[in-house]
């Protein structure tokens, strides 16, 4: 029988084996993987090789004399432009918004293997597990979805670098389809270089072409545009800068160490070069791998919470269901107008309250703010949402004359609320309104609505609209900020009359509107929204 002490020692040992396997995995998989090969190059025979100029990025900030007829500057996508070392939370938006969230669940699995492998192994398991299967014709993450994360990932250093260059040529080791959108119509550059993806019979099969290609491609722009150049100048990391043979065609390179990425200043959105107005998809935060796997464990809690919160809303009245959603986590503010409260000019026909629209439910909130039954008039709602909707809705036409007479018959029946934008907007924009509104009644009220998620949109253009209140609702602690404004005169009583001061009302409307909001005013509409994240004019998946 074995004794006291050598049981003791049995133990100890197996502690001692357990934690040193422990100690050893988390030194795997949450230290970055160091590839021996990439410090083969360092920083002393860099500088040797061949009598190149080769610089640390930040000289090239007292590069003054560059001509923009006379430079062609080339830029590594990830290490001179991204500030964020990892190419993980961009692969998580590719398989979540195109995948769904069981191709998301796989990639997350595999981010441990991830962190042991390469970094050129890694980005073939990801590419395979994001893109295997997908249809390239539906396929839109690349143009409606990642630009806005890309965008907020963009360092002021290299933006600033880029406004010196003349032509620009971005290249990456990541397929072109992910970037190549991003880089054209947000920052002009005029050449993408990237991997392609392999196509059979419409679909990808989540394998990257041979890096020969894509170098191929690389060197034939410089050859074709670098005619007549003086300056022809390479950006990018210690790893990648002779990855596509920079060192035959650039005059000078500059490198981009882990120190310069560290202390550089992501943009913000006014200093974009192009306004960020529409995007997609349901994620509203950046997938990286600690906030994706809370995530995953928040959706079991949240669909709950979501159940109880629909319940609440539909089933119940205003002074049970306010409290039980501010329970919940649920944030709803109102800013009251004491003079509209005070005044009653509306005799026999209803008041119309005219709102920016943020989510499918902003009438159903103003109507829990001011604690009364209104009729919401709708261009586009889907089956399931009209019939769960606690409060009357009405389906317009877009028809302008059958649109009048539907919205006149509701008014002598009450209190009417329209979205005239038509559809809705995520950013800080507002866009065009439609100016049907200014024509049935005098007594207008503006409202100006605003929203705020931390996990989920609850809105989209590609996706099924029966699921927006939905994912709005699931989010940990969604908020609305209702702001009652002064009201205004509709059309019988605006000064000048006619055709045109029918849209004068409507604009007067959408400046007060965005005045209060803080908010940009465009001429967009809601068919330029969906050609531009969808590639239709907005036809509504219905379920």
């Amino acid at each position: 029988m074995p004794s006291f002490h050598s049981t003791k020692n049995t133990m100890a040992k197996f502690f001692m084996n357990y934690f040193s396997f422990f100690f050893f995995l988390y030194r795997l998989v949450f230290k970055p993987s160091k590839n021996p090969k990439a410090f083969h190059r360092t920083a002393s025979n860099i500088h040797a090789n061949e009598g190149k100029l080769y610089h640390k990025y930040p000289s090239f900030a007292h590069r003054a004399n560059l001509s923009k007829d006379q430079t062609l500057l080339l830029f590594n996508v990830e290490d001179a432009l991204l500030k964020s070392p990892s190419l993980f939370p961009y692969f998580m938006l590719v398989a979540f918004e195109a995948g769904g969230l069981l191709r998301a669940f796989v990639l997350i699995l595999s981010y441990p293997l991830l962190r042991l492998v390469g970094e050129d192994m890694g980005l073939k398991i990801m590419v395979f597990v994001c893109f295997f299967g997908v249809k390239t014709k539906s396929f839109r993450v690349g143009s409606a979805v990642l630009p806005k994360f890309f965008l907020e990932d963009v360092a002021v250093e290299t933006l600033e670098v880029l406004k010196k260059g003349g032509k620009k040529v971005g290249f990456s080791n990541v397929p072109r389809v992910m970037i190549e959108s991003f880089l054209r119509d947000y920052l002009d550059i005029d050449f993408v270089v990237g991997r392609e993806v392999k196509v059979f019979r419409g679909y990808f099969l989540g394998v990257m072409e041979d890096k020969k290609q894509s170098n191929a491609a690389l060197e034939t722009i410089i050859g074709s545009q670098g005619l007549g150049i003086c300056d022809v100048i390479g950006i990018s990391g210690f790893k990648g800068s002779l990855q596509y043979h920079l060192s035959s065609h650039c005059k000078e390179i500059y490198l981009v160490r882990k120190a310069d990425k560290r202390s550089w200043q992501r943009i913000r959105r006014d200093e974009y070069l192009k306004p960020l107005i529409f995007h997609d998809g349901r994620l509203a935060f950046m997938p990286t791998p600690l906030a994706t796997l809370a995530m995953f464990m928040w959706l079991p809690f949240g669909i709950t919470l979501s159940i109880i919160r629909a319940i609440s809303g539909i089933l119940l009245p205003y002074r049970l269901s306010i409290p039980i959603l501010a329970y919940t986590g649920f944030q709803l503010s109102l800013s009251p107008n004491p003079s509209l409260q005070s005044s009653n000019t509306r005799k026999t026909r209803g008041r119309l309250y005219v709102c920016n629209h943020k989510t499918l439910l902003d009438p159903l909130y103003l109507s829990f703010s001011l604690q009364k039954d209104l009729t919401a008039v709708t261009y586009s709602l889907s089956r399931v949402s009209e019939l769960l909707a606690p409060i009357k809705t009405v389906r317009l036409a877009r028809d302008r004359d059958q649109d009048s007479k539907m919205m006149e018959k509701m008014l002598n029946k009450g209190d009417l609320v329209v979205c005239p934008e038509g559809t809705t907007c995520r950013e800080p924009y507002l866009l065009r309104f439609s100016p049907l509104f200014a024509e049935m009644s005098d007594d207008i009220v503006p409202v100006a609505m605003d929203s705020h998620v931390s996990m989920f949109y609850g809105t989209t253009a590609g996706g099924l609209k029966c699921l927006d209140p939905l994912f709005f609702i699931m989010n940990p602690r969604p908020s609305y900020n209702v702001r009652v404004l002064d009201g205004v005169y509709g059309l019988s009583s605006f000064l000048g009359g006619g055709e045109r001061s029918r849209f004068d009302v409507a604009n007067h409307v959408q400046s007060e509107i965005g005045k209060a909001l803080g908010f940009g005013c465009t001429r967009l509409t809601r068919r330029d929204k969906y050609l531009i994240l969808a590639g239709n004019e907005g036809i509504v998946n219905k379920c």
